[in-house]
C-alpha cells in the first residue's frame, strides 16, 4: 500500500506591512496593547492593490516546487484550500495550475474555511494512498484583507494575507508520512461568523443586501474554551489512533488565531509550550494559510526535522475542524 510523505514546503507573504500603530490611527484607540497581551500580533500583511490570492498561492508554489527540485510538470493534482477564492467560478486551482506549468495537473478548490489545509492534505494522502496518484500540491490560501470592514476593531486588526505549499509524494514507507487524520464538524456554529454575501443566498445584486454581508462578520461570540476543548480531544484522537503517548509527538501546527487558545490546548494535553510553533507574531491571522506557512518556517529555521512526529489542527467558520498526523 502506497502512503503520502511530504517532501516539500514553500510560502508567501505580501510586501506590504502594517503594524499595530496602522490601526491605533486607523480606529483612533490604542489597540496595539490588547493585541500585544492577547493575542501577541504585532504585524501583519495585506495584498497590495491589484494583489489577489491567486498571485499568492502562485508564489508560494513555485517556492515548494523549488525547494522539492520539482518541476511543476510533475504534478498530477493541486488543491487550494481557501474561502477568498479568486472567484465564485473558476477555481482558484485552475488559474494557478495554468500559471506555474503544471499542465499535467487536475485541479480543484476546497473550502473548509481556515481547517482548509488540513482537510486538503487529508484529500490528498487518500488520493496517493489508492495508488492512483504520485504527486499532489496542497496550498492554503487566505486573501482575507479584501473582506475586512475597516471600522470594525474585532476583525480588521486580525486577519491578514498569506499562502503556504507542500508536496507530498508517494512512498512505500509506512511509518513515513500520513499516519491518521479526522474531520468533524459543528454546523450550528455556521451563522456565528462569516462572509454571507454573493452567494445564491444573497447574490451581489440582491436589493435589500447591505454592503457589510460582503464583509468578514462574527456575528456571535464564541465560547472561549471551545478551540481548546476540541483541538485537545483531536491530538488525543490521533495519538490513540497511532498508539503513542501525546508526550510523543514532537510538534503541533494548530490555527494560529489566537495563541492563548493554542497554550491552554498545550495545557489540557500537558505538553510543552515549545511544541507549537506559531508565526502569528509577524504575520497576523492568515487563516487556511497559517498552518503550512507556520509548517514552513519551523522547518526551514530546524524547528522540525525529518522523522519527527507532526500534529496538525486547524479549525474554521462552519465550524469545522480537521485534524492529521505525518512523521516526516
Amino acid at each position: 500500500m502506497k502512503n503520502a510523505k511530504i517532501i516539500s514546503s514553500g510560502m508567501y507573504v505580501p510586501e506590504d506591512i502594517y503594524t499595530n500603530a496602522y490601526f491605533d490611527e486607523l480606529l483612533g484607540e490604542d489597540v496595539d496593547t490588547w493585541l500585544r497581551e492577547n493575542v501577541e500580533i504585532f504585524e501583519r500583511r495585506w495584498c497590495k492593490e491589484g494583489e489577489s490570492t491567486a498571485d499568492l498561492c502562485e508564489k508560494a508554489a513555485k517556492s515548494a516546487l523549488q525547494n522539492a527540485g520539482m518541476k511543476a510538470s510533475e504534478l498530477d493534482l493541486l488543491i487550494i484550500a481557501t474561502d477568498t477564492p479568486e472567484y465564485i467560478s473558476p477555481s482558484t486551482a485552475a488559474v494557478v495550475q495554468n500559471r506555474i506549468g503544471a499542465i499535467n495537473a487536475g485541479t480543484f478548490d476546497l473550502n473548509a474555511a481556515c481547517a482548509g489545509f488540513v482537510t486538503a492534505t487529508e484529500t490528498a494522502s487518500h488520493f496517493i494512498k489508492s495508488g492512483g496518484l504520485k504527486n499532489i500540491m496542497v496550498i492554503g490560501a487566505y486573501g482575507m484583507s479584501k473582506y475586512l470592514d475597516k471600522t470594525d476593531k474585532k476583525t480588521v486588526t486580525l486577519f491578514a494575507d498569506g499562502a503556504g505549499a507542500v508536496i507530498l509524494t508517494s512512498t512505500d514507507e509506512q511509518h513515513k508520512g500520513h499516519q491518521t487524520g479526522k474531520l468533524i464538524s459543528k454546523g450550528e456554529y455556521a451563522d456565528w461568523m462569516g462572509i454571507y454575501a454573493g452567494g445564491t443566498k444573497m447574490p451581489s445584486n440582491h436589493e435589500v443586501i447591505d454592503h457589510k454581508d460582503h464583509k468578514l462578520k462574527f456575528v456571535k461570540k464564541f465560547p472561549p474554551e471551545l478551540n481548546p476543548e476540541m483541538w485537545s480531544m483531536l491530538a488525543n484522537h490521533l495519538a490513540d489512533q497511532m498508539k503513542i503517548d501525546i508526550s510523543e509527538v514532537d510538534q503541533f501546527l494548530i490555527t494560529q488565531i489566537n495563541i492563548n487558545a493554542i497554550r491552554a490546548t498545550l495545557k489540557l494535553l500537558g505538553v510543552s509550550e515549545d511544541k507549537a510553533y506559531t508565526v502569528m507574531h509577524h504575520y497576523g491571522y492568515t487563516g487556511s494559510a497559517c498552518i503550512p506557512m507556520a509548517f514552513h518556517k519551523a522547518w526551514e529555521q530546524g524547528n522540525i526535522k525529518e522523522g519527527d512526529t507532526l500534529f496538525f489542527i486547524g479549525s474554521g467558520g462552519g465550524l469545522a475542524f480537521a485534524a492529521n498526523a505525518f512523521i516526516l
